[in-house]
């Protein structure tokens, strides 16, 4: 297993992200299959992995019950467990005591050797410096008593407002865990916000190193290319040496979901094998591929011409990913802006149009993407969703 050295820590590069459990098939109430995940951690333990990644909301409440009654069969100094604080939740009222004596007695821990601010972003941001909450301030306290040993922070921030608050709070964390592949590298402008952690200092963290599985089947004729270079290695393995050849890269979590991709996972962590340039060069040609994405250069010429004042090239480079995967988190991100900026604000006059370079339908590609965005769940019901899942799975445990 490869290891990464967090100060005094000796951490397992892949951590177990339990986000993704196995659930009981055919069960209408989603029940985690305990057994299963059993298996799995007795062999992440056995073949070096030591780190363990979950969070409040994961799985309707499970995830943290199921972690605390696996691992409490194991010698607490043989494993690091992370949780988060779900103040990105909308809710009317944010309790941290409350939710964090909670995730104590779920996991059946002391103490958390990490801990995250879950998913700080635009809109979440509010809550967390809210000086009626106290969230921060009660986490350090949390710190400073021993019952959390490193505090830190997940996100999906924009990369030019991640810089406000590491000004803000970076002092205060010791280590940020952002989505980080190589698509997301160009597409979610992923590079800007590595280089500024590592100008703070911050250990990063990975999260969706596959994009949400994306990245681990790819198409005939881009695994042709890559088994022509790296024969005995899957997909999934290019995306993960990728990744290895980050020196800020201290942590790679992967959600996995069965036995076979433990193994196989493993099997990848077991000794570096950086990928060469002209690797790199393959892996990123296929990444731009895959994105088939509008022509924008954000050139801006679109906005000045914009009755709506829409801020176009931020909307196609959105628009760009959610033909890729759309996701909660870019719905997110839509909905933490004013609805008159929002793709549907779009007013179809077609003046951007006349204005493009590229000769982009600028008004059919904004029409299109809030017709996208209108099939994604908003980001109250899905809290709304997870609250009634803790509920149900609560009662049927």
């Amino acid at each position: 297993m490869i290891y990464s050295d967090f100060g005094k820590e000796k951490l397992s590069l892949l951590g177990f992200g339990a986000m993704r459990l196995p659930l009981i098939p055919d069960d209408p109430s989603g029940l985690v299959d305990e057994v299963q995940v059993e298996v799995m951690i007795e062999y992440a333990m056995e073949h070096g992995v030591n780190y363990f990644d979950t969070a409040y909301p994961y799985h309707g409440g499970q995830s943290e019950r199921v972690l605390g009654r696996i691992l409490k069969k194991y010698p607490r100094d043989r494993f690091y467990l992370a949780t988060k604080y779900p103040g990105h939740q909308i809710s009317s009222s944010y309790h941290p005591e409350e939710v964090f004596e909670e995730q104590l007695k779920n996991c059946q821990v002391d103490y958390f050797d990490f801990y995250l601010l879950h998913n700080v972003y635009e809109e979440s941001l509010k809550v967390y410096t809210d000086p009626q909450w106290g969230i921060i301030d009660y986490f350090m306290e949390q710190k400073r008593q021993g019952r959390i040993h490193y505090l830190g922070f997940s996100t999906h921030f924009l990369a030019e407002n991640l810089g406000g608050f590491l000004e803000r709070y970076g002092d205060c964390m010791d280590f940020c865990q952002i989505q980080l592949n190589y698509m997301d590298w160009t597409l979610q402008s992923a590079e800007e916000k590595y280089k500024m952690l590592e100008e703070y200092h911050l250990p990063i963290w990975v999260m969706e190193p596959l994009r949400g599985g994306k990245l681990a089947v790819l198409s005939e004729a881009d695994e042709a290319v890559l088994k022509r270079m790296r024969p005995d290695e899957s997909s999934a393995a290019w995306a993960f040496r990728w990744l290895q050849g980050l020196s800020q890269v201290k942590m790679i979590l992967s959600g996995m979901s069965d036995l076979n991709q433990m193994m196989d996972n493993v099997s990848t962590f077991e000794v570096r094998k950086p990928l060469s340039q002209a690797e790199e060069a393959a892996l990123y040609r296929i990444a731009e591929g895959m994105k088939n994405s509008v022509p924008c250069t954000a050139c801006r010429y679109c906005c000045d011409t914009c009755p709506a004042g829409l801020d176009i090239p931020f909307l196609l480079k959105c628009y760009n990913e959610s033909r890729f995967l759309a996701s909660i988190n870019l719905g997110m991100t839509i909905e933490s802006m004013p609805e008159d900026k929002r793709p549907d604000a779009c007013l179809g006059c077609g003046k951007c149009a006349k204005q493009c370079p590229q000769k982009i339908d600028i008004p059919g590609a904004l029409q299109d993407f809030a017709g996208i965005l209108s099939k994604l769940p908003s980001w109250e019901a899905v809290c709304r969703e997870r609250e009634e899942a803790n509920r149900r799975a609560q009662a049927s445990e």
